[in-house]
């Protein structure tokens, strides 16, 4: 069995794009509730779910990166696509089922458990995106662990998402929701078991540092976030309370 050890500065970048992904999230998911159905409706919905679920998706991949698997490791990069894109799609029906019509604590649970099984289905699909020399299962406990913190986590954040009033409020929601989605997929990678199929000393050396993609994943994930920021502060009405 093969334990893998965190780079804690990937771990601090990684939910450092988290929150900012959530922050951006935040305010632009405030527009959803009274946008005009149509073109209007479209597009402040599809900026917030490429926001928050780009967000989890890219400090899912720089915390991959974070853990030596002490092993070389590549990504398929098809599943890879479709990891982001479970991301951004569950995220985008969950604000959809909370903001839009009369709320209700129903609508509420239904879209916090569909956008949290979502993200979990992101992080495990991202798991399996992996190519290297080890078989890998899960330990069932923190595996079940893992699903239940993506769905209590997806809950508060559409509760958050729609009664907020204030940026302070939803600056500090953001650290909360950061922790909330780092809680998820570092409990993802504890339930990880791996089992090398190479004995350890005829692998070769993964070679280079996982850093120059971890900062380029970030400086682009933060670049898209400052521009969809920049787009929110442009338009910025008065936030419609949904009460549960």
């Amino acid at each position: 069995m093969i334990e893998a050890q965190y780079d804690w500065t990937l771990v601090l970048v990684s939910y450092a794009i988290a929150v900012f992904g959530s922050y951006t999230g935040l305010n632009l998911a405030i527009r959803i509730p009274k946008a005009k159905p149509g073109r209007d409706l479209m597009m402040w919905l599809g900026m917030a779910a490429v926001a928050i679920g780009g967000a989890i998706w890219s400090m899912h991949y720089i915390g991959m990166m974070a853990v030596d698997m002490q092993m070389p490791v590549s990504y398929d990069l098809g599943l890879t696509i479709v990891s982001m894109l479970l991301a951004v799609i569950f995220v985008g029906i969950g604000l959809f089922i909370v903001g839009r019509g009369a709320s209700s604590t129903v609508k509420l649970l239904v879209g916090g458990a569909i956008t949290g099984m979502g993200v979990a289905a992101m992080h495990y699909t991202g798991m399996a995106s992996m190519n290297m020399p080890a078989t890998v299962s899960y330990d069932t406990v923190l595996f079940t662990l893992s699903l239940i913190i993506a769905v209590v986590a997806a809950i508060a954040a559409l509760w958050l998402a729609f009664n907020l009033r204030g940026s302070a409020q939803r600056i500090g929601s953001a650290f909360v929701m950061g922790l909330a989605v780092c809680g998820m997929h570092y409990t993802g990678m504890a339930a990880m078991k791996m089992t090398a199929t190479t004995p350890m000393a005829e692998m070769a050396a993964s070679g280079g540092s996982s850093y120059g993609s971890s900062i380029t994943i970030f400086v682009v994930t933060a670049a898209l976030m400052g521009l969809l920021l920049f787009i929110a502060s442009r338009n910025a009405p008065k936030t419609k309370k949904l009460v549960f």
